[in-house]
């Protein structure tokens, strides 16, 4: 089964437009090979982040991300990190490098190429959405 972890720019996407967060995200629930994983720190900045008052413009946008929270709760994998990083330069980011090594993901799915410039963190796979949806999933 593929341990998923997942950066937040990826749910912020998903609830703003149906491409290829929106897809993978989507396929979570009923996806028998996957699971996503998550510690308190990421759920932590998913909660913050999606509780933004700027996302409120986007339609649906604060309900479909209150569903996602309580739905993310139920399926979801919880580890917890015991060891803290300090590889990338945004350091709010290493949380989910952390998370990643503790849970041996197979891929750690990500828009933010700015500062995750590495394509490979110890066995885990560092990735764009497009190219999880059309070669991993």
């Amino acid at each position: 089964m593929q341990r998923l972890v997942i950066d937040t720019n990826i749910l912020v996407s998903a609830l703003i437009q149906k491409s290829f967060p929106y897809f993978i995200i989507n396929s979570l629930p009923a996806n028998e090979k996957a699971v996503w994983c998550i510690s308190d720190a990421v759920l932590e900045e998913y909660t913050d982040v999606l509780k933004r008052g700027k996302f409120a413009k986007y339609p649906g946008f604060t309900s479909n991300a209150d569903s996602l929270l309580a739905e993310l709760e139920e399926i979801a994998a919880r580890y917890t990190p015991e060891i803290r990083l300090t590889i990338i330069k945004d350091h709010s980011d290493n949380k989910f490098l952390e998370l990643a090594l503790t849970c041996n993901a197979h891929f750690l799915i990500t828009g933010n190429t700015k500062d995750f410039t590495m394509t490979t963190f110890g066995q885990t796979k560092i990735i764009t959405p497009k190219e999880y949806w059309e070669n991993h999933r």
